[in-house]
C-alpha cells in the first residue's frame, strides 16, 4: 500500500509539474517577460519626391512607390510587464529613397529630383496585446495527455516616441553627394532659411502578429508607420533659389536638375510642400526569450529540499 501511494504521488507530481498553464494567469504570463529581438524587412518613404502617377496622394499608402523600396533592419529588447502590456526599446536602421524620374506624373517627372538617405532611429514603444493564446503543453508524452501542445500567438498594437538621424544624398558626376552641406534651397545664405538639423523626433504607430517556435523562440511580422517632425529627410521643403547664390556647381545642379518644363521651376517657385515627411517599415521579426525557466524543476526541488514529501 505504501509503495502504491508513492507511485500514485510521483505520477501526480509528474503530471502537475510537467503541464504548465496559460501564460496569462497571474503566475505564468511572466515566463515570457524579457526578450531580445531581431528584424529585417522593407522600407518606404512618403514625402516630396517620387510617388505614384498622381498628385494629392502624398503621405499615404496610396502614394507608395514600389521601385523605391529600401531595406531595413532592427534590434531590440522587449519587456512584458503585464499580461496585456509590454514595452520595447528598438534600434532601427534602413535606407529611404525617392526619385521623381520613376513617376509619370508630369510635374514630378519634370522636376527630376531624387535622393537616398540612411536613417538610424531609436524608439521606445508601448505595446497593447489585443489578442493572445499562450499555453505550455505537456513537457513529456504521458499516457492520456496527447493533444496538449505549446501555443503562443499574439496580436498587438503599438506606439511610442523616438529620434531619427538622416543624411540625404543625391548623385552628381557618378557619386553620391551629401545635400545638407550644399544648402540647395539657399540655407545659410543672406536672407535664406537656416540649415536644417539632421535629426528629428518620431512617433511610430504599428501592428504586429507573432507565433511561437517552441518555448524559447517566436517569429512575427510588424508593419509600422513612422511620423517625423522634419520636411527635410529628402532635402526638399521650400522654394527654388537663385543659383548664383549657391556655392558650387554641385549645389546649383542638385538644387534644380529639371529636364522638362523648366519654366515651372524658376527661382521663387515652389520646390516642395510644407508637410512633414514619413516612412514605413515592414519587418519579419525573430524573438528570443531570455526569461524562461523550468519552474517545474525549481518547485519540485524546493519541496523535496523542504522535506515535505517523505516516504
Amino acid at each position: 500500500m505504501r509503495y502504491l501511494s508513492t507511485l500514485t504521488f510521483l505520477f501526480t507530481v509528474s503530471v502537475t509539474f510537467a503541464q504548465h498553464t496559460n501564460f496569462n494567469t497571474q503566475r505564468n504570463w511572466s515566463l515570457n517577460k524579457k526578450e531580445i529581438l531581431f528584424g529585417i524587412g522593407a522600407t518606404q518613404f512618403t514625402g516630396d519626391l517620387g510617388g505614384r502617377n498622381q498628385v494629392g496622394k502624398d503621405y499615404s499608402l496610396r502614394d507608395i512607390d514600389i521601385p523605391s523600396t529600401g531595406i531595413g533592419g532592427m534590434i531590440g529588447f522587449r519587456y512584458r510587464f503585464h499580461p496585456f502590456w509590454a514595452t520595447t526599446t528598438a534600434l532601427n536602421v534602413g535606407l529611404l529613397r525617392g526619385n521623381d524620374a520613376l513617376t509619370n506624373e508630369v510635374v514630378r517627372e519634370s522636376r527630376n529630383l531624387h535622393f537616398r538617405s540612411l536613417y538610424v532611429e531609436l524608439q521606445q514603444r508601448i505595446e497593447c496585446i489585443v489578442y493572445s493564446n499562450e499555453k505550455f503543453g505537456a513537457r513529456y508524452r504521458l499516457p492520456g495527455h496527447k493533444g496538449f501542445k505549446d501555443h503562443n500567438q499574439q496580436i498587438y498594437l503599438f506606439t511610442g516616441i523616438g529620434a531619427s538621424y538622416f543624411n540625404p544624398k543625391a548623385q552628381y558626376n557618378g557619386s553620391w553627394t551629401a545635400l545638407r552641406p550644399l544648402g540647395t534651397e539657399g540655407q545659410g545664405t543672406v536672407d535664406g532659411p537656416k540649415k536644417y538639423l539632421p535629426v528629428t523626433a518620431t512617433i511610430p504607430f504599428g501592428v504586429g502578429v507573432r507565433f511561437g517556435l517552441g518555448r524559447m523562440w517566436r517569429i512575427g511580422v510588424e508593419a509600422t508607420y513612422v511620423k517625423t517632425f522634419s520636411d527635410y529627410i529628402d532635402d526638399v521643403h521650400g522654394s527654388y533659389v537663385d543659383p548664383s547664390l549657391l556655392s558650387s556647381p554641385a549645389a546649383q545642379y542638385l538644387s534644380n536638375p529639371a529636364n522638362n518644363n523648366t519654366s515651372w521651376f524658376a527661382p521663387g517657385q515652389q520646390r516642395g510642400d510644407k508637410n512633414n515627411d514619413a516612412y514605413y517599415n515592414l519587418n519579419v521579426v525573430v524573438y528570443r526569450n531570455i526569461t524562461y525557466k523550468d519552474y517545474a524543476k525549481q518547485r519540485k526541488a524546493y519541496h523535496w529540499n523542504k522535506g515535505r514529501y517523505k516516504f
